[in-house]
């Protein structure tokens, strides 16, 4: 995977120049610097390292391929960018060894490939993996439940605590209920105990 470094007195020069070498904008890369101080008479300058997104979006999924195939599972992919985020999808003939026990497995093949990237490249992108809309099911299941319970909180007057769940299932509820009139949420205790608590308002 390239690479791009580059030298200059001023990061935003250098930047804009990739851009223009590149035919890109800085939503497109991911990128490094460090300042080099000038000794006497020399001014500072600044080294950046810059990788693109479907650069590194085509790293992580040759590093899963790599992985699973090795697992003995026949897959193929769907993927995207938006802004941080890579998306992808995967499909195998064995889900069910990939997804895990409450979507386990999933959850360590997006911690092992992120680990990868960070070791490697020294960028922290955020990796969303699903295997054939695991994740969207998963998601309609606990806004559902979200829902419920803030009826029955507006209904009773008494705050619900939920079970623990990841950041992202936090925010899934949070985001959900962020409109519903009579109820607040909160996130309350310490990884990984920590939970959403609905409460009237």
């Amino acid at each position: 995977m390239e690479i791009i470094s580059k030298e200059g007195k001023e990061l935003e020069e250098i930047l804009e120049g990739i851009c223009q070498e590149y035919n890109i904008t800085k939503d497109d890369f991911y990128y490094r610097y460090q300042e080099k101080k000038g000794g006497l008479f020399k001014n500072t300058s600044y080294v950046v390292n810059a990788i693109l997104k479907t650069d590194l979006l085509n790293e992580v999924k040759e590093y899963l391929e790599t992985l699973l195939t090795n697992m003995g599972l026949k897959i193929n992919f769907e993927s995207k960018l938006r802004e941080d985020s890579m998306y992808i999808k995967i499909y195998s003939d064995n889900n069910a060894i990939l997804i895990g026990k409450n979507g386990n497995t999933l959850k360590a093949l997006e911690h092992i490939a992120r680990q990868k990237i960070s070791n490697d490249y020294d960028v922290t992108p955020r990796i969303c993996l699903d295997i054939e809309n695991y994740r969207e099911k998963q998601q309609r299941r606990i806004e559902r439940l979200a829902k419920n319970i803030a009826k029955e909180v507006v209904k009773t007057k008494m705050e619900v605590h939920l079970e623990n769940m990841n950041a992202y299932d936090r925010r899934i509820v949070h985001n959900i209920l962020s409109d519903f009139k009579g109820i607040k949420t909160e996130s309350e205790g310490e990884e990984p105990n920590r939970h959403v608590v609905i409460k009237p308002e």
